[in-house]
């Protein structure tokens, strides 16, 4: 199974997949996306590690999301990926052309062969005004393009709310 979990900052998406993740039962791999790149970062990063079970393995992936997939995908367990826009902005910020759309395109095709229960979380970014900033309106266009594609293929896909989930797709259990 695929869920896709979006959200605002601050809506409880992260939150929600953990719970998710736990209540499958499932050992669960937690492949973190997100880069430290200032104080800031470092202490959201610690934030989340404080929040998660200890007995889950961690996989920290900045770029390479489909192939570390393929590696550590085996059946009876839960892979739970936070976040999809923090590996977006990484891919964006590398000088390397085509990556982006070498990565998306890999992520798209392996998602569905994966024998893992699958837990994807992201922001939602196309709820606000059109950034101003040529970059910024790259990562809102790139995001809600891997949004579209990525919902096409989930099995349940779920908007975070003030900590509210709307069942946006699949079963409402």
């Amino acid at each position: 199974m695929i869920q896709l979990i979006l959200g605002g900052a601050r809506s409880g998406k992260s939150r929600l997949a953990e719970q998710t993740a736990i209540l499958s039962g499932l050992p669960v791999i937690y492949i973190a996306t997100a880069q430290a790149w200032d104080d800031e970062m470092h202490q959201r990063i610690e934030h989340h590690q404080a929040q998660r079970p200890k007995e889950w393995s961690l996989a920290e992936e900045p770029l390479y999301l489909a192939e570390r997939l393929q590696q550590i995908d085996q059946a009876g367990q839960v892979i739970l990926i936070d976040c999809l826009t923090l590996w977006m902005s990484n891919m964006l910020m590398q000088d390397v052309a085509g990556l982006q759309d070498n990565e998306c395109t890999k992520l798209l095709q392996i998602l569905p062969k994966l024998k893992s229960e699958i837990i994807l979380v992201s922001n939602e970014t196309g709820l606000g005004v059109v950034p101003m900033g040529q970059i910024s309106r790259k990562f809102v266009d790139e995001s809600g393009r891997l949004h579209q594609q990525l919902g096409q293929i989930a099995d349940k896909v779920i908007f975070c709310v003030a900590g509210f989930p709307m069942i946006l797709k699949g079963d409402k259990a």
